[in-house]
């Protein structure tokens, strides 16, 4: 598959996460979808990231910001559905919130 058929099934796979999410009660804010290589290098630079390989580089990740009742959540077991849903929708695709050695909560990515 091309970069860019793998970005648009990416995206479709985002849009049924936040429909999911909606449904199950969270309002959904956007966070980051593409780095520049500059960015990226800054945020290894400072600690926020750990990984030149990062998808956002690709535009295969996407960082989502979830709220409960008007409260920001990153909460593992809160988001724990939405993780295993988004992982049901295609093998391609990884939560965050399940990594063993770095949690990445608010992140979604398929793998190219």
């Amino acid at each position: 598959m091309s970069l860019v058929t793998e970005q648009a099934a990416f995206l479709l796979d985002v849009c049924k996460l936040i429909q999911k999410a909606n449904e199950l009660g969270f309002t959904v804010t956007g966070g980051e979808l593409f780095r520049t290589l500059e960015q990226q290098q800054l945020y290894i630079k400072t600690g926020r990231s750990k990984t030149m390989n990062s998808l956002h580089l690709k535009r295969c990740a996407i960082d989502l910001n979830f709220f409960i009742d008007g409260k920001l959540t990153y909460d593992v077991k809160v988001l724990t559905p939405l993780g295993q849903y988004w992982e049901s929708l295609n093998p391609k695709n990884q939560w965050g919130g399940f990594w063993r050695s770095f949690k990445d909560v608010p992140h979604f990515q398929r793998t190219v």
